[in-house]
């Protein structure tokens, strides 16, 4: 089987479960109402709609907003397309249907390929829905208070470019972590782990004592916000800098990881018989 028939077989595998429209739902409604309820609250105050004295914490001012609230797919939304390239391998090792997959594609490297492109393909449908939710509600949440969305902005829609890749590249990562780790439960339990609480206390810790901040600026999530250029984690101090990384060295980092992770998976787990 040719590596077209086999992404072709893979995105059929993917679009005749439900999972992905469930994860893309979810993913909809929590980043869009995020986005939305952020937007609506930090325009409010910009505007002066809600006086800046009945803030609690930081602020941030008009012409940030856009940024800030856009990137939201990513510095929160990253988790989706992750789960989805974990899953669209280790569901094959839960329902024993990689025997077959590998009778129809007996070329192991090929049938890897085939979920490496149909990740990639997932990556971008999850970019788009992402990009739906933060950017079309944000941006009218700001215009509502009547705060400029800078849609008009080169440099606002080389970052929404940057946030697709970024998209891509998290599935990629997925796909090594499911390729990597045959069992379901343990991949997803630690994909959750590690981003939700792992490199978020990390990045907590860099953040306040010197010189950790040198290598956790090197973990995906903080490349990630890298290669985007902008995240809320960052910016309510009012600088939008997202990493001491430059943005195509956020976007190489994450590649290395996704390299990283598929290259050992397909040299130990992937190679394996299987029953």
């Amino acid at each position: 089987m040719s590596l077209a028939n086999a992404s072709r077989s893979e995105l059929t595998k993917q679009f005749t479960t439900a999972i992905w429209w469930v994860l893309a739902l979810v993913l909809l409604i929590y980043v869009g109402g995020t986005a939305g309820g952020l937007a609506a609250t930090f325009a409010a105050l910009a505007s002066g709609a809600i006086p800046a004295d009945a803030a609690n914490g930081s602020t941030l001012p008009a012409e940030l907003l856009p940024p800030v609230i856009y990137s939201l797919a990513t510095a929160v939304g990253y988790v989706f397309p992750l789960l989805i390239g974990t899953l669209l391998v280790t569901n094959e090792f839960r329902h024993k249907t990689l025997t077959p997959t590998f009778l129809a594609t007996p070329r192991r490297g090929v049938a890897l390929g085939g979920k490496i492109v149909a990740g990639i393909l997932m990556g971008l449908l999850y970019a788009l829905v992402a990009l739906v939710a933060t950017v079309g509600l944000g941006a009218a949440m700001l215009a509502v208070f009547g705060v400029d969305t800078a849609l008009d902005s080169a440099e606002i829609w080389a970052m929404i470019g940057r946030m697709v890749i970024a998209f891509a590249l998290w599935a990629l990562i997925g796909i090594g972590v499911g390729t990597l780790v045959r069992n379901q439960v343990a991949a997803v339990v630690g994909v959750l782990a590690f981003t939700q609480f792992v490199e978020p206390i990390l990045r907590t810790v860099g953040a306040f004592v010197d010189g950790v901040s040198g290598i956790t600026e090197y973990l995906p999530g903080a490349a990630s916000d890298a290669l985007v250029g902008t995240s809320i984690y960052t910016s309510l101090g009012g600088d939008t800098s997202a990493s001491g990384l430059d943005w195509w060295a956020g976007g190489l980092v994450l590649l290395g990881y996704a390299v990283v992770l598929t290259v050992l998976g397909y040299l130990t787990s992937w190679r394996r018989d299987v029953s």
